[in-house]
Protein backbone atom coordinates (compact mmCIF):
# COMPACT_ATOMS: atom_id res chain seq x y z
CA UNK A 1 0.00 0.00 0.00
CA UNK A 2 1.25 3.30 -0.80
CA UNK A 3 1.92 5.78 2.18
CA UNK A 4 -0.07 8.21 0.36
CA UNK A 5 -3.16 5.96 0.65
CA UNK A 6 -2.61 5.72 4.53
CA UNK A 7 -2.23 9.32 5.65
CA UNK A 8 -4.66 11.54 3.97
CA UNK A 9 -3.73 14.80 2.72
CA UNK A 10 -5.53 18.19 4.37
CA UNK A 11 -7.46 20.84 2.73
CA UNK A 12 -3.58 22.74 2.95
CA UNK A 13 -0.89 20.10 2.70
CA UNK A 14 -0.09 20.73 -0.81
CA UNK A 15 1.61 23.80 0.08
CA UNK A 16 2.74 22.20 3.73
CA UNK A 17 4.66 19.76 1.78
CA UNK A 18 6.35 21.57 -0.38
CA UNK A 19 7.61 24.41 2.36
CA UNK A 20 8.45 20.59 4.50
CA UNK A 21 10.94 20.02 2.05
CA UNK A 22 13.24 23.06 3.18
CA UNK A 23 15.72 23.14 6.40
CA UNK A 24 13.73 24.31 9.62
CA UNK A 25 13.55 27.97 8.69
CA UNK A 26 11.10 30.83 8.77
CA UNK A 27 8.75 29.96 6.15
CA UNK A 28 5.76 31.99 5.51
CA UNK A 29 2.58 30.50 4.12
CA UNK A 30 -0.56 33.00 2.38
CA UNK A 31 -3.21 33.48 4.83
CA UNK A 32 -5.76 32.09 2.40
CA UNK A 33 -4.35 29.02 2.84
CA UNK A 34 -5.58 29.02 6.86
CA UNK A 35 -8.47 31.22 6.21
CA UNK A 36 -9.76 28.90 3.42
CA UNK A 37 -13.32 27.36 5.05
CA UNK A 38 -13.11 23.25 4.89
CA UNK A 39 -15.20 22.67 1.94
CA UNK A 40 -14.97 18.52 2.71
CA UNK A 41 -16.16 16.10 5.32
CA UNK A 42 -13.12 13.71 5.94
CA UNK A 43 -13.27 9.92 6.19
CA UNK A 44 -11.28 7.27 7.01
CA UNK A 45 -9.87 4.16 5.31
CA UNK A 46 -12.85 2.30 5.54
CA UNK A 47 -15.54 4.71 5.87
CA UNK A 48 -15.34 6.59 9.31
CA UNK A 49 -16.33 9.99 9.37
CA UNK A 50 -14.00 12.16 11.78
CA UNK A 51 -17.14 14.00 12.49
CA UNK A 52 -18.16 11.00 14.95
CA UNK A 53 -16.14 12.61 17.92
CA UNK A 54 -16.73 15.43 19.92
CA UNK A 55 -14.13 17.49 21.66
CA UNK A 56 -14.80 20.25 24.36
CA UNK A 57 -13.12 23.11 23.63
CA UNK A 58 -11.54 25.37 26.42
CA UNK A 59 -9.48 28.52 24.23
CA UNK A 60 -11.69 31.78 22.73
CA UNK A 61 -12.25 30.47 19.40
CA UNK A 62 -13.49 26.95 20.30
CA UNK A 63 -15.66 27.87 22.80
CA UNK A 64 -17.01 30.79 20.94
CA UNK A 65 -17.94 28.01 18.49
CA UNK A 66 -19.13 25.79 20.61
CA UNK A 67 -21.22 28.52 22.44
CA UNK A 68 -22.48 29.78 19.35
CA UNK A 69 -24.89 26.39 18.49
CA UNK A 70 -24.62 23.23 19.92
CA UNK A 71 -25.25 21.36 16.01
CA UNK A 72 -23.17 18.72 14.93
CA UNK A 73 -21.88 20.34 11.69
CA UNK A 74 -20.60 23.20 14.37
CA UNK A 75 -18.50 20.06 16.28
CA UNK A 76 -17.22 18.69 13.11
CA UNK A 77 -15.34 21.86 12.08
CA UNK A 78 -13.80 21.97 14.88
CA UNK A 79 -12.53 18.56 14.78
CA UNK A 80 -12.16 18.80 11.49
CA UNK A 81 -9.96 21.65 11.77
CA UNK A 82 -8.11 20.35 14.81
CA UNK A 83 -7.10 16.76 12.74
CA UNK A 84 -5.97 19.08 9.74
CA UNK A 85 -3.38 20.56 12.10
CA UNK A 86 -1.97 17.34 13.03
CA UNK A 87 -2.11 15.99 9.22
CA UNK A 88 0.03 19.37 8.28
CA UNK A 89 2.51 18.50 11.29
CA UNK A 90 2.76 14.94 10.10
CA UNK A 91 3.52 15.72 6.71
CA UNK A 92 6.08 18.09 7.61
CA UNK A 93 7.65 15.24 9.47
CA UNK A 94 7.40 12.88 6.68
CA UNK A 95 8.73 14.83 3.93
CA UNK A 96 12.12 15.65 6.42
CA UNK A 97 12.27 12.18 7.63
CA UNK A 98 12.74 9.95 4.55
CA UNK A 99 13.26 6.56 7.05
CA UNK A 100 10.21 7.41 8.71
CA UNK A 101 8.17 7.70 5.50
CA UNK A 102 9.79 4.30 3.95
CA UNK A 103 9.27 2.33 7.70
CA UNK A 104 5.50 3.77 7.79
CA UNK A 105 5.71 2.33 4.14
CA UNK A 106 7.06 -0.97 5.10
CA UNK A 107 4.82 -1.97 7.99
CA UNK A 108 1.59 -0.22 6.11
CA UNK A 109 2.49 -3.27 3.00
CA UNK A 110 2.21 -6.36 5.48
CA UNK A 111 -1.75 -7.55 5.24
CA UNK A 112 -2.63 -3.93 4.52
CA UNK A 113 -1.82 -3.00 8.33
CA UNK A 114 -3.84 -0.19 9.49
CA UNK A 115 -0.69 2.40 11.57
CA UNK A 116 -2.17 3.67 14.50
CA UNK A 117 0.07 6.27 16.87
CA UNK A 118 0.78 5.36 20.51
CA UNK A 119 1.86 8.79 20.81
CA UNK A 120 3.15 11.98 18.96
CA UNK A 121 6.11 13.54 21.23
CA UNK A 122 7.54 17.26 20.66
CA UNK A 123 10.65 19.37 22.25
CA UNK A 124 10.59 22.86 23.95
CA UNK A 125 12.44 25.28 25.52
CA UNK A 126 11.43 25.95 29.59
CA UNK A 127 12.43 29.67 29.13
CA UNK A 128 10.51 32.98 28.33
CA UNK A 129 7.15 30.84 27.83
CA UNK A 130 8.74 28.36 25.20
CA UNK A 131 7.84 25.62 27.24
CA UNK A 132 5.47 22.53 27.41
CA UNK A 133 2.72 25.28 28.00
CA UNK A 134 3.54 26.48 24.75
CA UNK A 135 1.93 23.32 22.92
CA UNK A 136 0.26 22.06 25.32
CA UNK A 137 -2.37 24.65 25.05
CA UNK A 138 -3.77 23.21 21.37
CA UNK A 139 -4.48 19.69 23.22
CA UNK A 140 -5.57 20.66 25.96
CA UNK A 141 -8.38 22.91 24.20
CA UNK A 142 -9.21 19.55 22.10
CA UNK A 143 -10.45 17.49 24.84
CA UNK A 144 -7.15 16.37 26.18
CA UNK A 145 -6.19 15.72 29.56
CA UNK A 146 -3.04 16.27 31.55
CA UNK A 147 -1.29 13.43 33.22
CA UNK A 148 1.56 12.72 34.97
CA UNK A 149 5.24 14.31 35.16
CA UNK A 150 8.63 12.93 34.38
CA UNK A 151 11.65 13.83 35.19
CA UNK A 152 15.63 13.22 33.99
CA UNK A 153 17.90 15.12 35.83
CA UNK A 154 20.83 13.93 34.21
CA UNK A 155 19.71 15.61 30.92
CA UNK A 156 18.00 19.10 32.50
CA UNK A 157 14.46 17.59 31.18
CA UNK A 158 11.09 17.31 32.31
CA UNK A 159 7.83 16.28 30.11
CA UNK A 160 3.97 16.22 30.41
CA UNK A 161 2.27 13.54 28.87
CA UNK A 162 -1.15 14.18 27.95
CA UNK A 163 -4.47 11.56 27.08
CA UNK A 164 -6.97 12.09 24.52
CA UNK A 165 -10.49 12.55 24.77
CA UNK A 166 -12.44 9.78 25.78
CA UNK A 167 -14.51 10.19 22.26
CA UNK A 168 -11.26 10.03 20.20
CA UNK A 169 -11.50 6.20 19.59
CA UNK A 170 -11.93 5.88 15.89
CA UNK A 171 -12.01 2.66 14.40
CA UNK A 172 -10.90 2.42 10.22
CA UNK A 173 -8.63 5.00 10.20
CA UNK A 174 -4.77 5.69 10.17
CA UNK A 175 -1.62 7.46 11.43
CA UNK A 176 -3.65 10.85 12.57
CA UNK A 177 -6.64 9.76 10.83
CA UNK A 178 -7.07 7.07 13.40
CA UNK A 179 -7.66 6.94 17.03
CA UNK A 180 -5.94 10.19 18.31
CA UNK A 181 -3.01 9.74 20.29
CA UNK A 182 -1.30 10.57 23.31
CA UNK A 183 1.06 13.52 23.65
CA UNK A 184 4.32 13.99 25.27
CA UNK A 185 6.20 17.14 25.38
CA UNK A 186 8.98 17.66 27.29
CA UNK A 187 11.11 20.98 27.90
CA UNK A 188 14.63 21.99 28.72
CA UNK A 189 15.23 23.17 32.17
CA UNK A 190 17.47 26.09 30.31
CA UNK A 191 17.81 27.85 33.82
CA UNK A 192 20.00 24.60 34.51
CA UNK A 193 22.40 24.75 32.44
CA UNK A 194 25.41 27.27 31.98
CA UNK A 195 25.21 31.16 31.93
CA UNK A 196 26.52 30.69 27.95
CA UNK A 197 24.61 27.97 26.86
CA UNK A 198 21.18 30.00 28.65
CA UNK A 199 22.14 33.63 26.90
CA UNK A 200 22.30 31.59 23.45
CA UNK A 201 18.27 30.01 23.95
CA UNK A 202 17.42 33.54 25.77
CA UNK A 203 18.56 35.82 22.74
CA UNK A 204 16.48 33.51 19.98
CA UNK A 205 13.42 33.00 21.69
CA UNK A 206 13.50 36.82 22.79
CA UNK A 207 13.87 37.55 19.08
CA UNK A 208 10.98 35.72 18.35
CA UNK A 209 8.85 37.99 20.00
CA UNK A 210 5.83 36.23 20.81
CA UNK A 211 6.07 33.43 18.41
CA UNK A 212 5.85 31.26 21.72
CA UNK A 213 2.35 31.77 20.95
CA UNK A 214 2.38 30.09 17.65
CA UNK A 215 3.52 27.08 18.58
CA UNK A 216 1.49 25.19 16.82
CA UNK A 217 1.46 26.90 13.89
CA UNK A 218 5.27 27.02 13.12
CA UNK A 219 5.25 22.82 14.03
CA UNK A 220 2.17 22.54 10.95
CA UNK A 221 4.48 25.25 9.00
CA UNK A 222 7.47 23.35 9.53
CA UNK A 223 8.88 26.71 10.44
CA UNK A 224 11.39 28.31 13.35
CA UNK A 225 9.40 31.19 15.07
CA UNK A 226 12.99 32.90 15.57
CA UNK A 227 15.64 33.34 12.91
CA UNK A 228 18.63 30.93 11.94
CA UNK A 229 20.84 30.78 14.64
CA UNK A 230 24.68 30.63 13.92
CA UNK A 231 26.74 27.59 13.42
CA UNK A 232 28.98 28.64 15.87
CA UNK A 233 26.16 28.61 18.61
CA UNK A 234 24.69 25.60 17.28
CA UNK A 235 27.61 23.80 18.10
CA UNK A 236 28.26 25.46 21.66
CA UNK A 237 24.96 24.19 22.60
CA UNK A 238 25.83 20.74 20.82
CA UNK A 239 28.88 20.42 23.61
CA UNK A 240 26.57 20.76 26.21
CA UNK A 241 23.11 19.48 25.80
CA UNK A 242 22.51 17.74 22.21
CA UNK A 243 18.48 18.12 22.63
CA UNK A 244 19.45 22.19 22.93
CA UNK A 245 20.94 22.07 19.53
CA UNK A 246 18.30 19.70 18.23
CA UNK A 247 15.89 21.69 19.69
CA UNK A 248 17.24 25.18 18.09
CA UNK A 249 17.19 23.71 15.00
CA UNK A 250 13.80 22.02 14.58
CA UNK A 251 11.83 24.02 17.19
CA UNK A 252 8.25 22.55 17.32
CA UNK A 253 8.76 19.97 14.66
CA UNK A 254 7.29 16.64 15.37
CA UNK A 255 9.96 15.12 17.18
CA UNK A 256 8.85 11.37 16.30
CA UNK A 257 5.58 9.53 16.48
CA UNK A 258 5.21 6.05 17.75
CA UNK A 259 3.62 3.33 16.05
CA UNK A 260 1.51 1.06 18.30
CA UNK A 261 2.33 -2.26 17.23
CA UNK A 262 -0.18 -4.22 19.58
CA UNK A 263 -2.72 -2.47 17.16
CA UNK A 264 -1.13 -4.27 14.26
CA UNK A 265 -3.03 -7.50 12.54
CA UNK A 266 0.33 -9.51 11.56
CA UNK A 267 3.11 -10.91 13.91
CA UNK A 268 4.44 -7.56 13.48
CA UNK A 269 2.04 -6.62 16.53
CA UNK A 270 4.77 -8.37 18.83
CA UNK A 271 7.70 -5.75 19.13
CA UNK A 272 10.29 -8.21 19.00
CA UNK A 273 9.56 -9.02 15.54
CA UNK A 274 8.94 -5.61 14.73
CA UNK A 275 12.00 -5.00 15.59
CA UNK A 276 13.89 -8.11 13.79
CA UNK A 277 11.98 -6.98 10.60
CA UNK A 278 12.63 -3.70 10.87
CA UNK A 279 16.68 -4.18 10.85
CA UNK A 280 16.10 -7.36 8.13
CA UNK A 281 14.82 -4.56 6.05
CA UNK A 282 18.36 -1.90 6.40
CA UNK A 283 17.19 0.74 9.09
CA UNK A 284 19.41 1.37 11.95
CA UNK A 285 17.47 1.22 15.52
CA UNK A 286 18.56 2.75 18.80
CA UNK A 287 20.99 0.77 20.92
CA UNK A 288 21.48 3.03 23.75
CA UNK A 289 20.33 0.56 27.07
CA UNK A 290 19.78 -2.25 24.43
CA UNK A 291 17.24 -2.28 21.65
CA UNK A 292 14.25 -2.84 23.26
CA UNK A 293 13.37 -0.78 26.23
CA UNK A 294 11.57 -2.42 28.94
CA UNK A 295 9.66 -0.80 32.14
CA UNK A 296 10.30 -2.25 35.31
CA UNK A 297 6.78 -4.09 35.55
CA UNK A 298 7.49 -5.81 32.20
CA UNK A 299 4.25 -3.93 30.66
CA UNK A 300 5.56 -1.13 28.58
CA UNK A 301 8.43 -2.23 25.54
CA UNK A 302 9.45 0.47 23.39
CA UNK A 303 12.41 0.48 20.24
CA UNK A 304 12.90 3.36 17.99
CA UNK A 305 14.85 3.87 14.64
CA UNK A 306 17.77 6.56 14.94
CA UNK A 307 17.44 9.92 13.85
CA UNK A 308 17.81 10.94 9.84
CA UNK A 309 19.98 13.86 9.27
CA UNK A 310 19.34 16.87 6.72
CA UNK A 311 21.09 19.70 5.57
CA UNK A 312 20.69 23.40 7.05
CA UNK A 313 21.80 26.63 6.17
CA UNK A 314 22.82 28.53 9.15
CA UNK A 315 22.94 32.36 9.23
CA UNK A 316 26.45 32.86 9.17
CA UNK A 317 26.67 30.81 5.85
CA UNK A 318 27.56 27.35 6.80
CA UNK A 319 25.63 24.58 5.48
CA UNK A 320 26.04 21.25 7.50
CA UNK A 321 23.54 18.28 8.76
CA UNK A 322 22.12 18.17 11.72
CA UNK A 323 19.62 15.87 13.40
CA UNK A 324 16.08 15.70 12.40
CA UNK A 325 13.51 12.93 13.68
CA UNK A 326 12.74 9.12 14.12
CA UNK A 327 10.13 6.89 14.21
CA UNK A 328 9.25 4.93 17.68
CA UNK A 329 7.85 1.60 18.01
CA UNK A 330 5.53 0.53 21.48
CA UNK A 331 3.77 -2.40 22.66
CA UNK A 332 1.46 -2.18 25.86
CA UNK A 333 0.76 -5.27 27.22
CA UNK A 334 -2.49 -6.01 29.14
CA UNK A 335 -2.60 -4.94 32.47
CA UNK A 336 -2.74 -8.11 35.02
CA UNK A 337 -6.55 -7.53 36.64
CA UNK A 338 -7.46 -7.90 32.64
CA UNK A 339 -5.59 -11.05 31.60
CA UNK A 340 -8.77 -13.17 31.61
CA UNK A 341 -10.18 -11.43 29.01
CA UNK A 342 -10.66 -12.53 25.59
CA UNK A 343 -8.37 -10.99 22.78
CA UNK A 344 -11.55 -9.65 21.19
CA UNK A 345 -12.68 -8.18 24.66
CA UNK A 346 -9.20 -6.26 25.32
CA UNK A 347 -9.48 -2.74 24.65
CA UNK A 348 -7.12 -0.09 24.99
CA UNK A 349 -7.88 0.86 28.19
CA UNK A 350 -7.38 -2.66 29.23
CA UNK A 351 -3.16 -2.12 28.59
CA UNK A 352 -0.46 -0.49 30.48
CA UNK A 353 -0.96 2.97 29.85
CA UNK A 354 1.77 6.19 30.79
CA UNK A 355 5.27 6.21 30.16
CA UNK A 356 8.49 5.59 32.28
CA UNK A 357 11.58 7.18 32.87
CA UNK A 358 13.72 4.82 32.15
CA UNK A 359 12.84 3.70 28.60
CA UNK A 360 12.14 8.09 27.87
CA UNK A 361 15.79 8.39 28.73
CA UNK A 362 17.06 6.10 26.33
CA UNK A 363 14.72 6.82 23.28
CA UNK A 364 15.76 10.57 24.30
CA UNK A 365 19.31 8.91 22.72
CA UNK A 366 18.01 8.86 19.15
CA UNK A 367 18.72 12.09 17.72
CA UNK A 368 22.65 11.84 19.59
CA UNK A 369 25.56 12.04 17.14
CA UNK A 370 26.87 9.02 18.86
CA UNK A 371 23.73 7.06 18.14
CA UNK A 372 23.72 8.75 14.58
CA UNK A 373 27.19 8.25 13.45
CA UNK A 374 27.17 4.24 14.97
CA UNK A 375 28.37 1.62 12.50
CA UNK A 376 25.78 -1.47 12.68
Amino acid sequence: MKLSAVFSSSCYSSAIAKNALQPPSLITLPASAFLRPLSRKLSCRHGVSYNRLSFRGNSSFSSTAVSASKSDSQSQGSESFFRDTLRSMETVYLNRNPTAKSILELVSSVDDEQICYDHLAFRTFGVNGYGINSLASLFLDYGYTQKEELRFPAKKLKALWFSPPNSSSQDGGSGVSGPLPRVFISELLVDQLSPRAREIIRKYTKKSGSGNKYAALASALGSLTWEKPLYSEFQQLAGESEYAAWTLVNGYALNHVTISTHRLKSNLRNIKSLNEFIEKNGFKLNSDGGVLKVSPDGLLLQSSTVADSMPFSFSDGVDESVPCSYVEFAERLVLPQYKNLSESEIKESHRRDGFEVGNADKIFESTSKEQITRRV
